[in-house]
C-alpha cells in the first residue's frame, strides 16, 4: 500500500496557532511537510497544485585557497579536494563549477577590491561608493516569482546572517539588496530569528522561562488526532525539534545576544550560532514560510577569527595576505590555515545540505526541491581574483545537474540567470552582466 494513501488531506497553509496569555502575542508555528498534504502518489498537493521549489543564496567572505579547494579532475568521477572533503556523503547532490567570470568588479570606481567584487558578485552591477548598485539576485528572483502568483509564503524572502562582527561598510556587512545602496541585512541572532518566524516577542519567551509551544499545545493536540500515525511522529518530531532550538538558544552566553564593535576581540563559537541558523532556515523552507533566502556565513572582507580551529593570533583577513601580522596566504602555513579556513566554511554547508536532504517532502526530499548557490567574493583570496571563479550549486530543483565537477567559461551572473529561470520559473529576460544563461548547469 502507498505511503500516501490517506483519508484525510489537510491544506499546507494549515498552521498552529496560539495566544500567550501575557501579552495576548499571536504564535504560529508553520508544519512539516505531512503526507496528509500531498496526493496520493506525493507529487503534488492533494489539491493538486505544484510543489514549489526553492533558492537560497550562501555567502562566505574572503575567497579561497584555490591549491586546496579546486578538485584536480572534472567530470563525475572528480576527487574532493581537501577543503570539500566534508561534502563527501552529498557528492552526487552538488556541482562544482570552476571558470566562471565577475567581470562588473573591474569596473573602474570607488572602494577597493572587496567593494567592487561584493556588489558585482550579488547584483551583477558596480559598487556606488555606498553600497550595491542594484537588487541582488536573490530579491530579483523573489519579485519574480511573487508578482506571478499570488503570495502563499509569510515572508518573501529571508536574510540570515552568522557572523556578528560589525567592520567595514554597508556593501561588507550585507549580501542582500532590494535595490541600488537599499541593503537587507542579515538576522544574525539566534533568538531574533526564532522569535520572526514563530511569532511576535514575548517575555516569557525571551527570557525562555516556557516554551513557545506551550501556546499551541491544544491545537496541536487537536491535529493530531486527526492524523495518520506516520504524521503523527512527524508532527511530534518537528514540534520537538523546535523545542530543541529553543533551548540551544536559552544556553547561549549573553554576548551571543548582541553585536560588538570591531575593536572586541571576536572569539565567538560561530559553528554552534551556523547551525541554529540552518536549522532554522530548513524550518521556514520546509514549513513553507518562504522561497528565496540568502545565507551569510561570514562577512566580505570579513575579520572573523577562529578558536574552535586554534587560530586566534589573527583575523581571517589577515590570514590571506602577508601583511604582518599572520603568515600570508603564499607562505605554507598560511596556505594550511585558509585551508583548514575554507574547509570549516564547507563543513557548516554540508551541516545545511543535509538537513534539506533529511526532510522528507511528498515523494522526495526539501533537497531535491531546493537551489543553493554557494559563492565567495574572490576567487584566490591572495590575488583579489575576480576571474576564475569558484562555487558551487546544490539541490535537483529544475533538474540541476550534479555529482560533477565542470571547468567552464561565462560569468556568475549567467549562472544566475540559469538558475532563476529554470529552478525557479522566474522568467527573467536579463541580469545585469548576464548575456545569456550559461549551458550545462541543467539536464
Amino acid at each position: 500500500m502507498s505511503a500516501f494513501l490517506k483519508t484525510r488531506t489537510i491544506s499546507r497553509r494549515v498552521l498552529l496557532k496560539g495566544l500567550a496569555a501575557a501579552s495576548q502575542s499571536r504564535v504560529w508555528i508553520g508544519l512539516p511537510p505531512l503526507v496528509a498534504m500531498f496526493n496520493s502518489n506525493g507529487t503534488a498537493y492533494g489539491a493538486q497544485t505544484e510543489i514549489p521549489t526553492r533558492f537560497v543564496l550562501w555567502f562566505n567572505g574572503n575567497g579561497i585557497t584555490e591549491k586546496y579547494w579546486i578538485p584536480a579532475e572534472t567530470g563525475p568521477d572528480y576527487t574532493l579536494s581537501p577543503c570539500l572533503a566534508p561534502l563527501a556523503p552529498l557528492k552526487e547532490h552538488f556541482h562544482v563549477i570552476t571558470g566562471l567570470d565577475n567581470p562588473a568588479a573591474r569596473l573602474p570606481g570607488p572602494g577597493n577590491d572587496h567593494h567592487r567584487s561584493m556588489s558585482a558578485l550579488m547584483t551583477g552591477t558596480q559598487f556606488t561608493g555606498r553600497g550595491a548598485g542594484g537588487a541582488s539576485i536573490d530579491q530579483v528572483i523573489a519579485q519574480s516569482i511573487t508578482s506571478k502568483t499570488a503570495s502563499e509564503t509569510r515572508f518573501r524572502s529571508l536574510q540570515v546572517g552568522v557572523s556578528q562582527e560589525s567592520f567595514g561598510e554597508s556593501i561588507q556587512r550585507n549580501m542582500t539588496w532590494a535595490g541600488r545602496d537599499r541593503a537587507l541585512p542579515p538576522e544574525m541572532m539566534p533568538a531574533k530569528l526564532f522569535d520572526r518566524l514563530f511569532g511576535a516577542r514575548d517575555s516569557q519567551w525571551i527570557n525562555r522561562k516556557h516554551s513557545i509551544l506551550d501556546a499551541v499545545r491544544e491545537d496541536a493536540g487537536s491535529l493530531r488526532t486527526e492524523l495518520g500515525k506516520e504524521d503523527q511522529t512527524r508532527l511530534d518530531e518537528h514540534l520537538s525539534s523546535i523545542r530543541d532550538v529553543e533551548r540551544t538558544i536559552a544556553s547561549l552566553p549573553p554576548e551571543y545576544h548582541r553585536i560588538d564593535p570591531p575593536e572586541v576581540e571576536d572569539m565567538k563559537d560561530w559553528p554552534r550560532i551556523a547551525k541554529l541558523q540552518s536549522d532554522l532556515l530548513v524550518h521556514a523552507l520546509a514549513s513553507g514560510q518562504t522561497r528565496v533566502a540568502s545565507y551569510m556565513l561570514t562577512k566580505c572582507q570579513g575579520l572573523t577569527r577562529f578558536p574552535w580551529l586554534g587560530y586566534t593570533s589573527a583575523r581571517h583577513h589577515d590570514y590571506t595576505h602577508a601583511d604582518g601580522k599572520a603568515p600570508g596566504a603564499n607562505a605554507p602555513d598560511g596556505q594550511r590555515i585558509m585551508r583548514d579556513i575554507c574547509r570549516w566554511h564547507i563543513e557548516e554547508f554540508a551541516y545545511f545540505l543535509g538537513k534539506l536532504r533529511a526532510t522528507q517532502e511528498g515523494e522526495k526530499t526539501l533537497l531535491d526541491r531546493c537551489a543553493i548557490v554557494y559563492v565567495h567574493e574572490h576567487a584566490e583570496a591572495n590575488d583579489h581574483k575576480n576571474n576564475g571563479m569558484s562555487l558551487m550549486v546544490a539541490g535537483h530543483a529544475g533538474g540541476l545537474k550534479t555529482g560533477l565537477h565542470t571547468r567552464t567559461t561565462g560569468t556568475v551572473a549567467e549562472l544566475y540567470l540559469a538558475v532563476a529561470n529554470r529552478a525557479m520559473s522566474a522568467g527573467l529576460t536579463s541580469f545585469p552582466s548576464a548575456g545569456k544563461e550559461l549551458s550545462g548547469v541543467f539536464s
